[in-house]
């Protein structure tokens, strides 16, 4: 079975190459669907497959770049983009990647870049899925309490309404976001852009996994908006990533080249697939990623503290993210077709 490895010459590691390829496409779909690079399944998917950690930062940044140019794109063409509050958010974004991406090659001359790392994952990890299913949770109490009141269902209510409090911070200048439909302090979102930005050169994301939510919950935005706009910083953290993480000498652009092919392709049925299945049921199935994530790199730590235990969390590691991406997908891919052809038949019946 040799012929199922390939070696990565900068690396110096024999790597599954299907798995690569399972990778790049499934998350391709995923990424442009959920509105960010899908590093938070891709970096420690790469580690799992054999990647030294920085390795898996450096490489999945560099494929995630390309990747989220193609999908912003095609959210562009639907209207999903605020371009200015983007544009606002580069320079908190540039200036905290850097600071996060020193903090690694500084963890890994200490030789505790792994443990860290993995160790981060699972509490953000923890945290998004907690802030996910609860809001969800508190949208359908809302939806129960307004059908049995004989109201009308407010389509654009949320669950977790913690913009309404940063709204009121009124720090000068304020800025108004039309395409997001809020008004708020300008530095509101040059902070998260610095601490998504920090959290994207440390963790080897986009800053999707925690910038999405932000977006939504903090800022206010809808959730199509959030998802648009939050790749339009994908691509320019991802860019800019690519670029300092090649200069550290932490990228394997083979892997990279492998992933991003399948990528390319299944970011533009991520992307389609945003204009079938809206609000919450975007939300919900996010939630659902991240806790199989979390379950992921949870099994890659325990072999640091039970040693015997190492082959079958590796085994039971990789079948897991693979076989979450994989399904993620199929399913994300399903609901697409299943919309398109629902919105066919009924522009013939209109015809």
């Amino acid at each position: 079975m040799d012929w199922l490895y390939v070696l990565m010459p900068i690396a110096g590691v024999e790597v599954f190459w299907p798995g690569l390829v399972i990778l790049g496409a499934g998350v391709g779909v995923i990424g442009g669907f959920f509105g960010m690079g899908g590093a938070w399944m891709v970096t420690p998917g790469l580690n799992i497959l054999g990647f030294p950690m920085a390795f898996a930062i450096g490489t999945d940044i560099a494929h995630m770049a390309g990747k989220s140019l193609i999908s912003t794109m095609r959210h562009g063409k639907f209207g999903n983009v605020d371009y200015k509050l983007g544009c606002i958010m580069i320079v908190g974004t540039v200036v905290g990647f850097e600071v996060g991406a020193q903090m690694i090659m500084w963890l890994e001359r200490i030789g505790q870049v792994g443990p860290v790392v993995r160790w981060m994952y699972l509490v953000l990890l923890a945290l998004v899925a907690w802030a996910v299913f609860a809001d969800v949770a508190k949208q359908r109490r809302k939806e129960r309490e307004a059908m049995a009141a004989g109201r009308e269902i407010d389509k654009l209510a949320t669950g977790h309404e913690w913009h309404k409090t940063f709204h009121k911070i009124n720090i000068p200048p304020m800025v108004h976001l039309k395409a997001s439909g809020i008004t708020c302090s300008v530095w509101l979102p040059i902070m998260l852009a610095f601490f998504t930005g920090w959290l994207a050169g440390v963790l080897g994301i986009g800053g999707g996994l925690i910038r999405m939510p932000a977006l939504m919950y903090i800022l206010g935005c809808p959730t199509h908006v959030a998802v648009g706009t939050d790749l339009f910083e994908v691509m320019i953290s991802g860019l800019y990533g690519a670029a300092t993480y090649t200069y550290k000498g932490r990228v394997e652009l083979v892997a990279a080249i492998i992933m991003l092919v399948g990528a390319a392709m299944g970011a533009q049925v991520g992307s389609v697939a945003t204009k079938y299945i809206k609000g919450y049921g975007i939300r919900a199935a996010f939630g659902w990623a991240v806790v199989g994530c979390f379950v992921s790199v949870l099994l890659k730590l325990i072999p640091n503290y039970f040693p015997d235990l190492y082959a079958i969390c590796n085994i039971i590691a990789t079948i897991l993210i693979l076989s979450l991406v994989a399904g993620l997908s199929i399913y994300i891919t399903v609901k697409m077709v299943r919309g398109a052809a629902k919105e066919v038949a009924m522009k013939k019946r209109n015809a």
